[in-house]
């Protein structure tokens, strides 16, 4: 592809993210919409807490768990509605995931399937088929291929980062990392996320260059910096270019869930998909 074709790729690129956004900003919400490399016919966007109708500990926008049926019943109602205010944006039903805070992908086809996949990631190369990952301190990382062929989403906590999340994703999307771009979404930052023994050890012990991640706060404790984890996790893989990231949910309480601050608390939810034509 020449330089013009390129630059004109990154400008419909652009465009079509700026119209989702203006789209979101004309119904009032203060919703994500990444800025990345990411081509024209991949869309994206992150919920906050904002725009719904939930009250206490997960006032407005909670999207609950991954299926109603785990909701409890007086809560389903106030679920349902937050999650039909969201699919105005979204050309399908979203695929939820069954997270565990492990390392295992789905891959997503065109063909409905009543099961919640058990996995933290979700690959897909069908059009207007909507992955969906929930988040409320875990870092949702979003990737696509600059051919717009291939888009995947990933719940990234520190747990599925040290299991190798990212390297299983970027595997499962059958393409040179050198190809792929990413976005790095809100998570608790560096200041807030203060760690053990256990959580270092796991990282440094396979990979002393992340120490850098990790800053001392008391004897046997330090502050955890996830998105330093997971942008070397990427760039190690051959990811160019990582977009996003210095978004904190812990310190932005009236923009963000946070588990660690609250304990009981709502979850936001980051969605990225395949348009067939790029308008």
């Amino acid at each position: 592809m020449s330089q013009r074709d390129t630059c004109a790729v990154e400008r419909d690129a652009l465009a079509c993210d700026a119209s989702l956004a203006r789209r979101i900003a004309d119904a009032g919400h203060d919703w994500i919409v990444p800025v990345w490399d990411a081509p024209a016919g991949v869309r994206a966007f992150v919920t906050t807490r904002n725009g719904g109708v939930g009250r206490g500990a997960s006032a407005s926008l909670d999207v609950g768990h991954a299926s109603l049926d785990d909701t409890p019943a007086d809560d389903r109602p106030v679920i349902a509605e937050n999650r039909r205010r969201v699919q105005a944006f979204l050309p399908s039903p979203p695929v939820w995931l069954s997270q565990v805070h492990g390392r295992d992908v789905a891959c997503i086809g065109s063909e409905a399937n009543a099961a919640l996949p058990r996995a933290d990631a979700a690959v897909t190369r069908e059009t207007n088929v909507v992955l969906a990952i929930r988040v409320a301190d875990c870092m949702p990382v979003l990737l696509a291929d600059r051919d717009g062929c291939v888009v995947a989403a990933v719940h990234a906590g520190w747990r599925g980062l040290a299991a190798g999340v990212l390297e299983n994703t970027l595997s499962a999307m059958r393409c040179d990392p050198a190809r792929i771009v990413a976005w790095l979404g809100p998570a608790i930052g560096r200041g807030a996320f203060e760690v053990g023994a256990d959580v270092r050890d796991a990282f440094v012990g396979c990979d002393p260059r992340a120490h850098r991640a990790f800053v001392v706060k008391s004897p046997g404790k330090w502050l955890c910096d996830l998105e330093t984890l997971a942008r070397m996790r990427l760039a190690q893989a051959g990811v160019r270019p990582i977009a996003g990231g210095g978004l904190c949910t812990y310190s932005d309480r009236g923009r963000f869930f946070s588990y660690r601050r609250d304990g009981t608390t709502g979850r936001m939810a980051a969605f990225v998909w395949r348009v067939a034509s790029p308008q």
